[in-house]
């Protein structure tokens, strides 16, 4: 069956030999005798471009347009008319209509016009879908946690999401401040717009101006030619500093600048430059401390703390770990295709113990490691790190050297071997390795 077209028209005749000429053409044809049942089938069925008279029963066809769009964007239409005016025209047009045409002259364009109108709905179609997958990714709902402070900033977050107001998430590293930011991002007005990600701390201070506001030819040796900064590449959109705590007294100036006025110099400039940008932050400092020690501008602190998120460390929300782990532990079982294995009660038990001091990331690398380990078996302590082990009754601990032998040994297994791979699995220097298979007498593979 080829794509689906619908003829919306009170003429039975007329919309019965329309139909019989496009389905010669390989179409599928659907036909409405008004607007009311065509927006039903607009809605309920696959329709890709739909022609639709202007003058019907109980709808004008031009402000029909309005309408389909706002059920199925990606939907062309097509408006016919027995008595064409250029106002009507310039109107369906502006309402979002692919074409406007006088019947008597369609037969002929009708069908090079719906294959044009056809390829222009399956573009926005597969773009439609696209920003559907991207915006899912990136939603709350895959912020996962049932604690009650997951809730409450998942709450915050959604209630700033819909303004234009600075955000500055607090917490300490790896608690997702930059997917909450993401998560805002795509329920705001500029889901559609650039989103520019920048770690301050990552950038050597001297670089992190150019960097953020680029620079003009001549300004300092190699610069050659005129360099955009972020904010400019980020202009329309959102700009995520992370890290905004290493950043530089005199670099904080201008930031304060571009939250008063919109504008910035670049490096080597004399005249301002103008940006529409939303800005979000994160830190894992105390900037109000910083401020006060002199180490962070206090009026930029205020500027930055409009709106304030505090992310919880994963050790203050216990509950959300076992939901978490069983998260990763299936979408890493699917990219190895190790299959999905279930975690034991001990397991989960010295994963709700642990400390967990790289918080979400650190705990995404551990079911990494244990999904890799576990060849799609049961997830037992054994996988685990040895010190998580190190929190269990004294008796245990005095064992701790062959908990640490037994699970490089599995990963030599796993590994065949290959002692490279081995050290960063296990996330120690390869020296450290080698140290440690001639201290607990470990086989060769």
């Amino acid at each position: 069956m080829g794509p689906t077209v619908l003829i919306i028209d009170d003429e039975n005749k007329l919309r019965g030999l329309l139909a019989r000429i496009i389905e010669l053409e390989g179409f599928t044809v659907l036909q409405a005798p008004n607007g009311k049942s065509g927006l039903k089938m607009v809605e309920n069925e696959d329709i890709r471009v739909v022609i639709s008279d202007v003058k019907l029963p109980d709808a004008n066809g031009v402000e029909l347009v309005k309408s389909i769009k706002e059920i199925k964007p990606f939907v062309e239409v097509i408006n016919l008319t027995a008595y064409g005016t250029i106002q009507d025209g310039v109107l369906a047009i502006k309402n979002g209509a692919f074409d406007y045409i006088t019947k008597g002259d369609d037969n002929d364009k009708i069908i090079p016009l719906l294959n044009k109108a056809l390829d222009k709905a399956n573009l926005q179609y597969r773009v439609s879908q696209l920003e559907q997958k991207v915006s899912s990714k990136y939603s709350f709902d895959t912020i996962l946690g049932n604690s009650r402070a997951i809730k409450e900033a998942k709450e915050l977050a959604r209630k700033v999401a819909k303004t234009d107001t600075t955000v500055l998430f607090l917490g300490e590293t790896g608690t997702g401040k930059e997917v909450f930011a993401q998560a805002i991002l795509y329920e705001s007005a500029r889901k559609m717009k650039p989103f520019v990600a920048v770690n301050c701390s990552a950038i050597s201070r001297e670089l992190l101006e150019s960097e953020l506001f680029g620079y003009k030819a001549g300004a300092f040796t190699g610069a050659q030619k005129d360099k955009k900064g972020l904010f400019e590449e980020a202009h329309g959109g959102t700009i995520f500093l992370d890290e905004i705590g290493e950043m530089s007294l005199d670099l904080q100036a201008k930031m304060l600048r571009i939250l008063e006025s919109g504008t910035f110099i670049k490096v080597g400039d004399t005249k301002t430059t103008e940006v529409n940008v939303r800005l979000m932050a994160a830190t894992n400092r105390n900037l109000q401390e910083e401020a006060e020690a002199g180490r962070f501008r206090l009026d930029l602190f205020y500027r930055l703390s409009v709106f304030t998120i505090y992310l919880p460390a994963l050790k203050d929300r216990k509950e959300d770990i076992e939901l978490i782990a069983k998260h990763y532990l299936k979408e890493f079982a699917e990219k190895t295709s190790f299959g999905s294995g279930k975690m034991d009660d001990k397991f989960i038990q010295l994963l709700k113990d642990h400390s967990w001091k790289g918080n979400i990331r650190e705990l995404k690398n551990i079911m990494e490691r244990v999904t890799i380990l576990s060849d799609g078996g049961i997830i037992t302590p054994d996988l685990l790190p040895y010190e998580f082990h190190s929190g269990q009754q004294e008796t245990q601990s005095l064992d701790l050297a062959s908990v640490e032998k037994h699970h490089i040994s599995k990963v030599l297994q796993h590994t065949k071997g290959n002692k490279t791979e081995t050290a960063r699995l296990l996330g120690i220097g390869l020296t450290t390795l080698y140290r440690k298979i001639e201290e607990y007498n470990i086989q060769s593979f």
